[in-house]
């Protein structure tokens, strides 16, 4: 039985009647191929047409005897040597297949360079063979094509041919090496099809058993066509049938829906042989599956496109930065000029008190402008790092907005606008927020509005609300409407990104670090609220904010009239630690005018000394900077709250210091102290704090 098989086997090989289908499945490629005995004379068996023009030979018969149908008649004499001591080597070390490089003499004369791709094949029924493919490298050999690439390509080619088994069909190894499925059509003298045949492996393919699964029919595969691609394939299809110059090659690719796994991407090519009238005698071409090459195009697209999204962001970002620092050394140099020049004047027009008041007021403008400018950029800092925590309490939202108003009116006044707040539309005014982080947001909103409405313009405020699926919550929208200079488009798309100025800004002399937008945005967001914006140049903006609060129940309203807390701390005795001198003189300035009796130290170490030496002259609170020599404040605190005495390890602490954040105020109050104080010094503030801590400690 199993000699039988091997004799049908053997006889499938290279059979005359083989020759016809070899010819039909070659007939589309762009190489020669041929087949030759490995031993003897070499003699050539096979050759297709393509190898046959190669040569420049009109047909068979010429070739046969231009070339003598033997290997060694197809190589440029002084390079036979080479070519078959490089074949036997390779064969030697290599295993049966070889890849060797060899000039050849074509039949007008002209010498040009082939590679050459063998594979050894032994048959008991036919002796030693090769079989062959070619190309022609003359093209590649004149351009230099650097060693890396042949060698590439070579490799391609011998690890296609490792797919080849020993004793197959010529059909079978010109299949395997193209994995492909095939397809072959055949026409009558009039250019009619009469038949059509799909290989078993396209059907596979594409998910179909047999002939009765995926009948022999043009339609079987025409109507699988994705919609999107069927009139361009059909077009190209039809036009290398009806092409009689036999010039244009059927290439195209597409998808196809498979029985199975849906949508697919097939390259199909394919070629006709023709009369000498140009009607097509066979159409014969291949499929191969390119899906995961298009999905790994189409990854590499995605993966570029993203990549040049954050290059064209970074790039922005960069040159957003570049500006920022131009318009910050601006904006910081305006109002440091108008501190240093204030102050030059008032020194010499001392006599003059209305003048110097006026100077003085300008001064603390300008300081209150240029401290706004660093806190945007330590804001942004912060909420970059992630530090920024949003503290919910109780608040009075009508209450927040009429004290908003109150912080603007002065301005509003000055420019000569008309200011409207209108909270007649909330049903729940009292509600859980953070009260501060809510106030900067619509704060930030309004100081903008103020800044390019110009004089006669109008401002509003609106807020209102509208029911949430959880009972003890509301969406509450406020609206920020003015009649500015608006924004142009291209700048409304960035608005929100750090560093990112209206182009008009400086120009029209309005100044800013082009972070309020940003630290905006990303407080909105920290609230789990959302904020939109609509602008026309020239027309004005409305800034719209929604946020989901929960409701609060109203706090009881019990009036406690409050004289001045500076008027109730006269006779007080503070201990100020500061390691600074002009903080030291501002501080004990501020307390002495109140009446108050301070006592410094220049150190943390200093302090608690002081603290431990004041059992006979009690003071009532210490003042504490944090960053001090010697010992910083939160150390001195700790030893502090360590002495024996529980009277002085008792005694109040409040921080007073420039580490104005709210992670700084969880600090110190984990380390002891009982209140937080940010420099500069809000005077009001101060006092407030020192009576509230007093008044409970006596409690």
């Amino acid at each position: 039985m199993r000699e039988r098989k091997k004799a049908e086997r053997d006889s499938l090989v290279l059979s005359e009647q083989t020759f016809p289908i070899i010819e039909q499945i070659t007939a589309g490629m762009p190489g020669g191929f041929f087949i030759y005995h490995a031993d003897g004379d070499k003699r050539l068996i096979y050759a297709n047409r393509a190898l046959i023009r190669i040569y420049g030979c009109a047909d068979l018969s010429d070739f046969q005897a231009y070339t003598g149908y033997t290997f060694p008649g197809l190589v440029y004499p002084e390079d036979l040597e080479m070519t078959e001591r490089s074949i036997q080597q390779q064969l030697l070390t290599g295993g049966d297949m070889d890849y060797v490089e060899y000039r050849i003499v074509r039949k007008d004369g002209e010498v040009r360079w082939i590679e050459d791709y063998g594979h050894f094949v032994h048959t008991e029924r036919y002796g030693d063979l090769f079989y062959v493919f070619v190309e022609d490298a003359t093209e590649k050999q004149r351009k230099s094509i650097d060693d890396i690439h042949t060698a590439q390509l070579a490799q391609e080619r011998l690890e296609a041919l490792e797919a080849l088994e020993h004793e197959t069909t010529a059909l079978k190894l010109v299949h395997e090496i193209l994995r492909s499925g095939m397809w072959t059509m055949e026409f009558d003298r009039r250019g009619r099809m009469v038949s059509v045949f799909w290989s078993h492996e396209f059907r596979a393919m594409i998910g179909y058993r047999d002939e009765e699964d995926f009948p022999n029919v043009l339609s079987s595969w025409s109507d699988l066509l994705h919609p999107e691609d069927r009139d361009r394939v059909l077009e190209q299809y039809y036009a290398a049938i009806d092409d009689y110059t036999g010039r244009k090659l059927y290439n195209v690719e597409y998808r196809l829906l498979t029985k199975d796994r849906g949508y697919r991407w097939f390259r199909a090519t394919g070629k006709l042989s023709r009369r000498e009238d140009g009607t097509p005698i066979t159409y014969v071409g291949m499929f191969v599956d390119i899906t995961e090459r298009k999905e790994k195009d189409a990854e590499l697209r995605e993966q570029r496109k993203l990549l040049e999204e954050a290059l064209e962001k970074a790039q922005r970002a960069s040159r957003a930065k570049t500006a920022f620092l131009n318009n910050m050394s601006h904006d910081i140099r305006t109002p440091m000029n108008a501190i240093i020049g204030f102050t030059n004047l008032a020194t010499t027009h001392l006599a003059d008190r209305a003048l110097v008041r006026d100077y003085l007021h300008k001064i603390s403008a300008s300081s209150s402008h240029l401290l706004s400018l660093i806190n945007d950029v330590l804001d942004m800092s912060r909420i970059e790092s992630g530090k920024v925590v949003i503290e919910e309490t109780p608040c009075s939202l009508p209450q927040m907005l009429r004290d908003l108003q109150s912080i603007v009116q002065s301005d509003v006044e000055t420019k000569g606008l008309e200011f409207c707040l209108d909270d007649s539309a909330l049903v729940h005014p009292y509600v859980v927020c953070d009260r501060l982080r809510l106030n900067q947001v619509l704060l930030n909103v309004l100081s903008n509005a103020l800044k390019f409405t110009p004089a006669g313009g109008r401002i509003s405020i609106t807020a209102s609300e509208r029911p949430e699926d959880k009972a003890d919550t509301a969406v509450y929208i406020f609206c920020i409407r003015d009649t500015g200079i608006g924004m142009a488009p291209e700048f409304l798309e960035h608005i929100f990104e750090p560093f990112e100025r209206e182009r008009t800004s400086t120009v029209s002399g309005i100044q800013g670090t082009g972070l309020g937008m940003s630290i905006t945005k990303n407080l909105v967001e920290l609230m789990h609220g959302q904020i939109a914006v609509e602008s026309r140049k020239d027309r004005g903006s409305v800034f719209t904010f929604t946020f989901p609060f929960r409701l609060s129940a109203a706090p009881d309203m019990q009036e406690t009239p409050e004289v001045p807390a500076e008027q109730r701390l006269a006779g007080r005795r503070f201990l100020l630690a500061e390691d600074n001198e002009l903080n030291q003189e501002i501080a004990i300035t501020i307390l002495e005018e109140a009446g108050c009796i301070v006592d410094a130290a220049s150190d943390g170490a200093e302090a608690v000394e002081k603290v431990r030496r004041s059992l006979d002259n009690p003071y009532d609170l210490v003042l504490m900077d944090i960053q001090m020599p010697v010992m910083d404040g939160i150390a001195a605190t700790r030893a502090i709250r360590a002495l024996d005495d529980p009277r002085l390890a008792r005694l109040p602490i409040v921080a007073m210091t420039a580490n104005a954040f709210e992670e700084d105020r969880q600090r110190v109050l984990s380390a002891g102290m009982n209140g937080h104080l940010g420099k500069p010094i809000d005077v009001d503030k101060l006092f407030a704090t020192l009576q509230e801590l007093l008044n409970g400690a006596e409690g």
